[in-house]
């Protein structure tokens, strides 16, 4: 009998897209819940990550795991040693959690950018623009950031992806002519089985972007 795995996301959440992509890197069967976050959180939100209340949770054997990061870590030391995420070398290993936690601190300058409006908006863009240059500078002509391993900071960076659209009509602001290197790279991220099944489709991102900056702007 196949353990049980679980689940707890939000269909457009970037971090959701990461414990997806790794879960289906290493092939494990997973049930996944959708949460609605706006409205009605569920019980078992609540009771399994009582924190924060935000997804990704990742519950495995009865036990919670919360924030995606330490998810993928988790995913990565319980299933499927011989195609790992991180890298053996404890340096490495070091470096691939040092880009991912940068990673990190670009997301909210993606929402400013997309979310704001006049100067502030083009502030958030340059700092993001910025941002993505450093990755895209790390990156350099690897295939992926761990070489020609697709590994951890790929499947902690690929999410940001499917905002650029978003970004593109919110904020006019064009990723592709700006790191045409990165964009290249997640192109490549997407041939994956495991990047295309878990990431939406990027106009429909744009859509719910749409309508979530209606209602946070201020009338």
């Amino acid at each position: 009998m196949a353990e049980e795995v679980i689940l707890l996301d939000f269909w457009p959440s970037p971090f959701g897209m990461r414990a997806r992509i790794a879960l289906r890197e290493k092939g494990v069967d997973f049930d996944l819940r959708e949460e609605d976050l706006l409205s009605n959180k569920s019980p078992l939100l609540l009771e399994t990550n009582p924190v924060h209340e935000k997804i990704p949770v990742l519950i495995h054997k009865g036990k919670a795991v919360c924030e995606s990061l330490v998810i993928v870590q988790y995913i990565d030391e319980t299933w499927g040693h011989e195609c790992p995420l991180l890298p053996s070398d404890p340096y490495e290993r070091t470096r691939a959690r040092f880009w991912a936690d940068y990673v990190d601190k670009i997301f909210p300058v993606g929402r400013a950018a997309w979310l704001s409006t006049g100067e502030t908006q083009e502030a958030a863009k340059e700092e993001y623009i910025q941002g993505l240059k450093t990755l895209e500078g790390e990156l350099g002509d690897k295939a992926y950031f761990g070489g020609e391993r697709f590994g951890y900071v790929d499947v902690s960076l690929i999410p940001l992806y499917n905002s650029f659209y978003a970004l593109e009509k919110l904020a006019n602001c064009s990723v592709a002519e700006e790191c045409p290197k990165l964009v290249q790279w997640a192109e490549r991220c997407m041939q994956r089985e495991s990047v295309a099944k878990s990431l939406p489709d990027p106009h429909k991102v744009y859509d719910f972007l749409l309508v979530l900056k209606k209602k946070l702007q201020p009338q």
